[in-house]
């Protein structure tokens, strides 16, 4: 009987030291950048006192580049760069509406490697001039529908890596923690009145922040909902009504930084309380609202998130509740003064904000709402 020769052991070793220092050092910056931004301020909005509610903004605009999608990218180049996926000299493309691409291409120049944007070709220009001050390229495509498509084409084309925000966003961020948008939320709130807020309100562009927060939410077992506001041209909100996952729009939305053409995978439905869909016009009368109550200039998705912040409020004061509740200061609003603060936009647009803002106004005089 014959005996077979023992099987050699094989070993293939593809350790690389010059590799893993750069990716060491890499790493180094991304979480030093996260020392000197982790928190942001939480801002009121004024509410008459006798009302016993408090409304707050989490004013996500203080970061470096300037909106909620820093922490987004942050999280989305450190996930990358410890997978293994990011590697030196080679470039990361990002399908965007224009915030992320900000912070990515701050992110993509504090490591050191190139990066492409792209993005639709109704993109403002402010979020253009912001991504080649960082130094990234735009790619502006026609159909919004195309940039999933045309991103991963240009990472095949340059052997580059394709962040792909709106796959990974809801998995890149650690939701039990580690400094995420709720923990800073429910850190910041412990001293006032009401620190457990009764609502959490959050726009989805990816998903990915409404995901963290309820996740995070029924992790810590807190009583808190959330609801997520959608604006028009947006298939969540229809999505999740539904159920179904293939729910599409083939329209744009008019509200930068949120909204979808379809159910993206970072957007989970099982885990929030609640939807509304925001007409446009609502939006942006809640952003001019906004201005003149605490003199600050957001983009429109912040308005999307006050306008259904005050229609929360609303029915709490019908019912003599009091309590708090939480939405986000997304962006600011310098980067849209050519969309939502200008009237001729408006007029180009159809849209009509004035029985909106009649709604906001007449709300906090005397507490009806009529939206």
């Amino acid at each position: 009987m014959s005996t077979a020769a023992p099987m050699a052991t094989i070993d293939v070793d593809r350790t690389d030291p010059d590799y893993r220092d750069w990716l060491k050092e890499a790493v180094r910056k991304v979480q030093a950048d996260a020392n000197r931004t982790a928190d942001t301020h939480l801002l009121r909005f004024p509410l008459p006192e006798e009302w016993g509610i408090d409304l707050y903004l989490k004013d996500e605009s203080t970061h470096p580049t300037g909106s909620l999608k820093h922490r987004l990218a942050r999280s989305l180049f450190l996930y990358g760069l410890c997978n293994g996926w990011i590697r030196p000299g080679k470039p990361v493309i990002e399908s965007s509406s224009g915030s992320t691409a900000v912070s990515e291409a701050y992110f993509a120049s504090l490591i050191g490697v190139p990066f492409i944007a792209v993005m639709p070709a109704t993109t403002s220009r402010e979020k253009t001039r912001l991504i080649e001050f960082h130094g990234g390229t735009c790619h502006l495509v026609q159909d919004p529908r195309t940039v999933y498509e045309v991103s991963a084409r240009l990472a095949a084309e340059s052997g580059g890596h394709y962040m792909d925000q709106f796959t990974y966003a809801e998995r890149a961020t650690d939701w039990r923690g580690n400094n995420n948008i709720a923990e800073s939320i429910y850190q910041q709130l412990h001293l006032e009145r009401y620190p457990e807020p009764a609502w959490i309100v959050a726009t989805a562009g990816t998903g990915g922040t409404s995901a963290t927060i309820a996740r995070y939410v029924h992790y810590m077992q807190y009583d808190t909902r959330v609801c997520v506001p959608d604006p028009e041209n947006s298939c969540f909100f229809d999505g999740w009504r539904t159920g179904d996952a293939k729910t599409d729009c083939a329209t744009a939305s008019r509200i930068e930084g949120i909204g979808r053409p379809r159910m993206e995978p970072s957007f989970v439905p099982g885990a929030i309380d609640r939807m509304m869909k925001v007409p446009d016009a609502a939006s942006v009368a809640a952003v001019r609202a906004l201005e003149t109550a605490i003199g600050r200039k957001a983009g429109g998705s912040t308005g999307t998130g006050l306008w259904s912040s005050l229609k929360i409020v609303s029915e709490m004061v019908a019912e003599g509740r009091t309590g708090s509740v939480v939405t986000l200061l997304c962006d600011p609003g310098d980067r849209y003064l050519d969309k939502y603060y200008s009237d001729d936009w408006l007029a180009a647009q159809g849209l009509d904000i004035a029985p909106y803002a009649r709604t906001i106004e007449r709300f906090l005089a005397d507490g009806t709402w009529t939206g």
